[in-house]
C-alpha cells in the first residue's frame, strides 16, 4: 500500500497552472463521442478517472489519438448509432463517467453492462436508473438495479420531466444525456443550481436548451430531443478542485505567496471562495478569459488569518468536493465553523464527513462529525499522525496539506487513489513548498 511521509513545511511559494478540470474534461471526451467530426482537447487531465471515460469512448466506437502532452483528438460517431460493446464497460473509481455513461447508453439501442471499481460498486445508482427507466430504458442490476453492475439496453427514449430532490450536476447530466436521443422535451428541475458544466458545454458543441429561475430559487433546464452536436476546439480550463488544496496550504503557512494561473471559476464551483470571504479571505483576481464557454482566471494567494465559517443551503452544491479542504481550514480559523446540508458527502469514494473527522482528530482537531456535515472548533494546533485515505483521492490530499501545517512528520496511507484525479500532486509537495 503507498503511503506519503509529509514533514512539516516552511512555506508555499511560486506560479502554477492546475491540471486540467476533471468535470470539464470527461464532458469533453462524451460530447466528443457523440458528436459529428472532429473533437480537439487541449489540457486534457490524464488522470485514470477521465481515461476510464475515454477508453469507454473507443469501445462504443469513438477514435481517439493522443497528439501531444495534455492534447486529444477524438472523432465522434455523430449520426450513427454507437457501437454495442463486446466487453463490459468498466468506469474504475470515476462516479461521474458511470452516471453520465449510463444516460448516454441509454439513450442508443444497443446493449451494454457498466461496473466499476469494488468503491464505486458500492455507490448508489437509483437516481439516475428510476429516470432513465422512466424514459424507456432497460436496466437491470444489483438490489434492485440501484448498485452497479448494471445493464442497460436503451433506445427509443421519451422525453420526461423530473424534478430531483437533491441538487445534483451528475443526474442532471445523465438526464441530460439521455435527452439528446429522447423524443420530446426533456426538463430537470432541481432545488437550487448544481454544476452547470454539461449545459456549457452542450451549448458549445452547438446544442440549444433553455433555463431558467423558478420559485424558491430552483433551476429548470429543457432540452430538446434529435440535436445534432458539432466537434469543437477546445482548452479544458485548470481544476478549481485540484487548486483547492494548494489555495488552502498558501492561506495555512506564514509567508506563503502562490499565483494560479488559468483556473476555472465558474459560480457552480466556487463556493469554497464564497466560505473564505466569510471567514474573512481576500484574494487578488487577475486576467479573467473564458474557455469552453467556462470562465477562467489567475488568482493571487498569500497566507491570513481565517475566522469562523458559516456553510449550508444553496452554497454546498458549489463547494461539496472541497468539503475536507475547508474542514481542515476550519482547524486554524478563530471561532467555531459549522457545515450543513452536505449529506451527499456520505456517499461519495468514501464517508467523507466521517472520514475527515476521524483523521483529523487524529491529530489533534476538534471536530464532531453531524448528519449532515461537521462542527469543528479552532484554532487547533495539528501534530503529525498515521492517517488513512480510505481509498478516497480528496481526503489523501486533504491529510498530506495537514501534514504540512501539523507539528512531527505525517503518514498518509493509501495514497494511489490520487491518480484518479491529481497525478502531479506529489511532485507538488516538492515543487512548490519550501522546507525549514
Amino acid at each position: 500500500m503507498q503511503s506519503w511521509r509529509i514533514t512539516p513545511a516552511k512555506r508555499v511559494r511560486g506560479m502554477w497552472s492546475p491540471p486540467g478540470d476533471k468535470s470539464i474534461t470527461h464532458r469533453a471526451v462524451i460530447l466528443g463521442l457523440l458528436a459529428r467530426g472532429t473533437t480537439e482537447i487541449e489540457n486534457f487531465l490524464e488522470a485514470d478517472d477521465c481515461l476510464r471515460t475515454l477508453h469507454i469512448a473507443q469501445q462504443l466506437g469513438a477514435e481517439a489519438e493522443r497528439v501531444g502532452e495534455a492534447r486529444w483528438r477524438i472523432t465522434g460517431r455523430g449520426s450513427e448509432s454507437l457501437r454495442e460493446p463486446n466487453e463490459v464497460l468498466d468506469a474504475g473509481n470515476s462516479g461521474t463517467t458511470t452516471r453520465l455513461m449510463a444516460g448516454v447508453l441509454a439513450s442508443y439501442p444497443i446493449f451494454s453492462v457498466l461496473t466499476g471499481d469494488a468503491s464505486l460498486r458500492r455507490r448508489p445508482m437509483r437516481r439516475i436508473v428510476e429516470p432513465l427507466q422512466r424514459m424507456g430504458a432497460h436496466i437491470d442490476g444489483r438490489e434492485g438495479a440501484t448498485r452497479l453492475p448494471l445493464s442497460i439496453r436503451g433506445g427509443d427514449l421519451r422525453a420526461i420531466k423530473h424534478l430531483t430532490p437533491v441538487a445534483s450536476a451528475q443526474v442532471k447530466s445523465c438526464i441530460l444525456l439521455a435527452g439528446l436521443n429522447a423524443a420530446g422535451v426533456t426538463e430537470v428541475t432541481e432545488p437550487t443550481l448544481s454544476r452547470d458544466h454539461t449545459e456549457r458545454m452542450l451549448r458549445a458543441f452547438g446544442a440549444e436548451l433553455e433555463t431558467q429561475i423558478c420559485t424558491a430559487g430552483a433551476h429548470r433546464v429543457r432540452l430538446h430531443g434529435g440535436q445534432t452536436l458539432e466537434g469543437q476546439k477546445l482548452i479544458v480550463p485548470g481544476d478549481f478542485s485540484s487548486a483547492a488544496f494548494w489555495i488552502a496550504a498558501a492561506l495555512l503557512l506564514p509567508g506563503s505567496e502562490l499565483v494560479i494561473e488559468g483556473v476555472g471559476v465558474n459560480p457552480t464551483r466556487t463556493g469554497l471562495l464564497e466560505a473564505l470571504a466569510q471567514a474573512g479571505v481576500h484574494l487578488e483576481w487577475s486576467a479573467v478569459d473564458e474557455q469552453a464557454g467556462e470562465p477562467t482566471a489567475t488568482l493571487r494567494v498569500k497566507s491570513q488569518p481565517l475566522g469562523a465559517m458559516r456553510i449550508g443551503g444553496a452554497l454546498v452544491p458549489s463547494l461539496i468536493d472541497e468539503v475536507p479542504i475547508l474542514a481542515l481550514l476550519a482547524t486554524q480559523a478563530h471561532g467555531e465553523t459549522l457545515i450543513r446540508d452536505a449529506a451527499e458527502l456520505r456517499v461519495k469514494e468514501s464517508d467523507r464527513i466521517e472520514a475527515i473527522a476521524t483523521e483529523l482528530r487524529k491529530m489533534g482537531a476538534q471536530i464532531e462529525p453531524l448528519p449532515d456535515g461537521l462542527r469543528i472548533q479552532g484554532p487547533t494546533p495539528l501534530h503529525g499522525a498515521e492517517v488513512q485515505s480510505y481509498g478516497d483521492h480528496r481526503i489523501a490530499m486533504t491529510l498530506a496539506i495537514a501534514g504540512l501545517i501539523a507539528q512531527g512528520e505525517t503518514v498518509v496511507h493509501d495514497v494511489a487513489c490520487v491518480q484518479t484525479s491529481f497525478p502531479e500532486f506529489e511532485a507538488l509537495l516538492q515543487q512548490l513548498v519550501e522546507y525549514p
